[in-house]
């Protein structure tokens, strides 16, 4: 990347990719803090469903700033397109965390409780297959390699967690299908929520150091400085 000088439009499209990397790093765990405290406290309660919205628009912000890189790649862009789909169904779904708060027995908003929770560990699957497209265009064979391996166990490990749920919400909704297990499965079943947030931060962790090494090598590759 540094034997060719770049033009300003290659450097316009890579700053804007840094900014986006950038959002999405800080963007992730803000995410997953705010819609976790709207859901359970009453810390952000007076903000109304505002934080949820912001954070979910954040990730979708950073998205789009991705998507000034390397328009005319098809592969990128169909990956980056369904990314970008999800995150504007999760900023639609956001608002139904505070009222759910609000009235936790409503089964409406307890069902799409349940869905927001699917898109948001979709959102961060077809993020790690996003961040594997972008490696791939690259010059640096190392962090492709990196790349891959850690976004195919991060897409394993999501694909599990939402195996696990099925199989949680099936228990529980059909508890006379394992009978001995009812009553176990009914004081677990007010923690789903702390379980699922444990079980996504391995993905998260390892998302948000994919995210910060590819815009290390972005600007250590191209501007000649990391930061």
């Amino acid at each position: 990347m540094a034997d060719t000088p770049p033009n300003a439009e290659l450097l316009r499209s890579l700053g804007q990719l840094v900014r986006g990397l950038s959002a999405l790093f800080w963007g992730l765990p803000m995410a997953l803090i705010v819609c976790v405290q709207t859901a359970k406290t009453d810390m952000l309660r007076p903000f109304n469903i505002l934080p949820p919205m912001v954070v979910t628009g954040w990730l979708v912000y950073g998205l789009w700033q991705l998507g000034r890189f390397q328009k005319q790649e098809r592969i990128w862009v169909s990956a980056l397109d369904r990314a970008k789909l999800i995150g504007v169904v999760n900023v639609g779904l956001s608002p139904f965390l505070f009222w759910w708060r609000e009235m936790p027995d409503e089964p409406h908003y307890t069902a799409v409780m349940g869905v927001m929770a699917v898109t948001g560990l979709l959102f961060l699957s077809n993020l790690n297959l996003v961040l594997h497209r972008l490696s791939a265009m690259l010059p640096d064979e190392s962090l492709r390699q990196e790349t891959k391996h850690f976004t195919t166990l991060n897409r394993f490990l999501v694909l599990a967690i939402l195996l696990l749920g099925l199989v949680f919400f099936l228990l529980v909704r059909f508890p006379e299908v394992l009978p001995s297990w009812s009553d176990l499965l009914g004081r677990l079943e007010p923690g789903t929520l702390w379980l699922m947030v444990f079980m996504v931060l391995l993905p998260l962790a390892m998302t948000m150091a994919l995210l910060w090494k590819i815009k290390e090598v972005i600007l250590d590759g191209l501007f000649g400085m990391g930061r």
